[in-house]
């Protein structure tokens, strides 16, 4: 497909003058009673912008996929002057190309409506059954795929391969999608001779409860007398959540994430519980497999919050470090990946596949770090669910863990109180939510600069640390996130998410500050390691902060989405 992708790329101009020719309403009229209204829509193939723009109009949020450049250009610069002039911003471009949708997935969304039109008859027949799999993963419960089949040669040099209902109704039943809609094909509306056209529309009935009750039942069902089941999900929660970049490979039907990333939310959960003396199994004289002298106990004047993405270690205590790693994955490859199973010990949830490290001198907490361990595997299907689902999840993960350490003689003779435990579990210090960027703003203040607030753009006296995606919602702590508003601002914000449109006339202030702030060498490390592993589409070795805005855009879409945030 890509010597076709770069016909479209060559010829651009010349193809969204032909696309724009003709109307959405015109090319779509037979799937009229599906047009979706104020949904999240991903519109695959996008072209110039024709159809994006359209469902804009009618209130839905857009992602446009487009892989030939100057196409997206063109399409971009289209529905950028319209978002202008309306002041809403209700398209979102992405680069991007079947079968892999590599960018798509980073985004940790699920649509209402995928719209693949004009596009399947370019796909390679061997390759079509994984591009289905894709793309009806993409789909929210009860959410619709509309694809177009183009029938006729091309008179170009693109390549076009046979199409057919029977083959979609094939991969339908495969990928437990429904064929709700098969128009009459019709003549192109373009008038060209010996081209005709078919419409179908699939739909995604199932609402993801096979595998929430899964996660339930191991929760609540599974016997085994010990909090690391509760630890290992609540990790994996969060990082679903939490770190799209984390994921490092996606093939049939599996997801593959850094194997350091869950070492280091395992730490973080137990290191408040363990500090504080609270009992995890049954036996309190077996104690913890990860809790060893030359790892956890070299490192016992850190804190839970000293466990952080970007933070770097040398000497003795990036040695004992490495060591509380390699104890973790230990720990947890032989707890709960071996001993959480469906119907079958042999048939376990999780797999881990470590790799060979070499002891550094000194460490930084940054993605090819924790990369370095390995990979920890499951399916794509339990990775969604944690996704979309974590916010319901994991309120029952810390109550169950709670009602479990209550069981424990040590933890009854303290009288631990219900408060004391909750306390413990948190997952941020609140207290040292903004610390670090508040000392920013006061040392640039003593220097004479006038740090604005990057909302309205006026100087700042009175001011607050505002989390861009409310901290209630999201606990996320990362530079990126934490911009100075004036109180008057914060307060009015509240804990409502920057609307797309916001955000946008917002850009350029809020890339000013990013710049004002962490500009010394550490600083954008830090910065860039925490973008690169909490944002979407974050490229390898980034430095940019325009592809990290960009990122942010679409990550309060995903916000939006998933946790139904009220905007501002």
């Amino acid at each position: 497909m890509s010597k076709t992708v770069d016909i479209y790329h060559q010829q651009a101009e010349l193809f969204a003058a032909q696309y724009d020719a003709l109307s959405f309403e015109q090319v779509h009229a037979c799937w009229q009673p599906y047009w979706p209204k104020e949904q999240l829509v991903l519109d695959i193939g996008a072209g110039s912008g024709r159809d994006a723009l359209w469902l804009a109009g009618q209130g839905c949020q857009v992602i446009a996929v487009e892989p030939a450049a100057d196409l997206l250009r063109l399409g971009q610069l289209k529905t950028d002057a319209q978002s202008i002039r309306e002041k809403q911003q209700k398209v979102q471009w992405l680069h991007d190309s079947l079968p892999e949708l590599k960018a798509c997935y980073q985004l940790n969304l699920q649509f209402n409506t995928i719209l693949l039109s004009a596009v399947w008859m370019h796909i390679l027949p061997s390759e079509r059954p994984r591009a289905f799999r894709k793309i009806a993963n993409l789909l929210a419960p009860g959410g619709r795929f509309v694809l177009s089949l183009r029938f006729g040669d091309f008179s170009d040099e693109r390549t076009a391969y046979p199409v057919s209902v029977d083959e979609i109704a094939a991969l339908a039943r495969q990928f437990g999608l429904v064929l709700r809609f098969v128009s009459d094909i019709t003549a192109d509306a373009g008038g060209r001779a010996g081209v005709e056209w078919q419409t179908l529309v699939l739909e995604l009935p199932d609402d993801g409860s096979g595998s929430l009750s899964k996660v339930r039942h191991i929760v609540v069902n599974d016997n085994k007398s010990s909090t690391y089941k509760l630890a290992l999900l609540r990790t994996l929660v969060r990082i679903a959540d939490a770190h799209p970049g984390a994921v490092v490979d996606r093939q049939d039907g599996s997801v593959a994430i850094s194997l350091g990333l869950v070492a280091l939310y395992w730490i973080r959960l137990f290191k408040r519980l363990v500090d504080n003396n609270m009992q995890q199994n049954s036996d309190p004289a077996k104690g913890l497999g990860f809790v060893k002298p030359e790892g956890w106990g070299l490192l016992s004047q850190l804190t839970a919050d000293d466990f952080a993405i970007g933070n770097f270690y040398s000497g003795k205590d990036a040695a004992a470090l490495q060591q509380l790693f390699s104890d973790t994955l230990a720990t947890i490859k032989a707890g709960p990946v071996t001993y959480i199973w469906q119907g079958h010990k042999d048939n376990p949830l999780f797999s881990m596949v470590r790799s060979k490290t070499t002891r550094q001198s000194t460490v930084l907490l940054d993605k090819t770090f924790l990369g370095s361990f390995g990979s920890f595997i499951l399916s794509e299907e339990m990775w969604l669910c944690f996704r979309q689902y974590g916010c319901w999840i994991e309120p029952l993960l810390v109550q169950q863990w709670i009602a479990e350490m209550q069981k424990y003689e040590l933890n009854q003779q303290q009288q631990f109180s219900l408060d004391s435990y909750h306390h413990q579990l948190r997952w941020l210090e609140r207290q040292h939510d903004t610390g670090m960027v508040r000392k920013k703003v006061e040392q640039l203040r003593q220097q004479g600069k006038d740090v604005c607030s990057v909302w309205s753009g006026s100087s700042l006296y009175s001011y607050d640390i505002d989390h861009c995606v409310p901290f209630s919602y999201w606990p996320n702590n990362d530079l990126w996130n934490l911009l100075p508003a004036s109180s008057q601002e914060n307060r009015v914000k509240r804990d409502r998410l920057p609307s797309q449109a916001r955000l946008k006339s917002s850009g350029a202030l809020i890339k000013d500050w990013w710049q004002q702030a962490w500009h010394s060498d550490a600083e954008q490390q830090r910065f860039f390691i925490e973008a690169g592993l909490s944002l979407p589409n974050i490229s390898s070795g980034c430095r940019d902060f325009d592809e990290v805005f960009h990122a942010l855009q679409f990550q309060a879409i995903g916000i939006k989405q998933r946790l139904q945030v009220a905007e501002w």
